[in-house]
């Protein structure tokens, strides 16, 4: 999948970021393991909770700031791989009608997530000095939990942008009483026309 930039900008404390991520590819979720859907009875907004064992994010970063009280400025290539990732995300939904049949507008997704491991690269760190640029990369791997903390605001707004671009593709093509048969269709309530 790709998303085209991803704005961060993290304030005090051992995080303090401002970057950005352009042209951005992430792969991985087609190993994705759904633990747990669950649709509220009143509301139809999704509860579900997946496993990915590992999803890939590449892309062109600028940094500027410091994670862990270390300086970083660069601008380059980077991956990051987070592993054993479990995810909960809550998928706010309208329904409206189209053709004669109620769909699902998915209208935000919400995640929290666990994570088992992070490995990431920063190319062309500190001006492409390669030794501060490799013990700069090899630290940040060494302490992947603090980091990891430090990346959450990124990695939950790709997963986020990742899944409702998924989420609205799928269910503006597939009418909701498909999946639920006993959609409880009220115009006044929750309910948007399209045309």
């Amino acid at each position: 999948m790709k998303i085209p930039k991803i704005r961060i900008l993290q304030g005090d404390g051992p995080v303090n970021v401002n970057a950005a991520l352009d042209d951005v590819t992430v792969t991985g979720f087609g190993e994705t393991e759904v633990l747990l859907s669950q649709v509220d009875s009143k509301t139809y907004d999704f509860y579900t909770r997946v496993r990915v064992p590992k999803i890939r994010i590449e892309g062109t970063y600028d940094l500027k700031g410091k994670i862990l009280l270390i300086p970083l400025v660069g601008r380059g290539r980077c991956w990051f791989e987070p592993k054993n990732m479990t995810i909960d995300i809550v998928s706010d939904v309208k329904l409206y009608e189209k053709d004669d049949f109620v769909f699902f507008n998915v209208t935000s997704a919400h995640v929290k997530y666990t994570i088992g491991g992070l490995t990431l690269r920063m190319n062309n760190l500190f001006d492409g000095i390669n030794s501060l640029e490799d013990s700069t990369n090899a630290y940040l791997n060494a302490n992947w939990r603090p980091v990891s903390e430090s990346l959450r605001p990124i990695l939950s707004k790709t997963i986020e942008d990742i899944l409702l671009g998924f989420l609205q593709q799928l269910f503006h093509n597939l009418p909701g009483n498909f999946m639920i048969g006993d959609i409880k269709y009220n115009p006044s309530k929750k309910v948007d026309k399209k045309v």
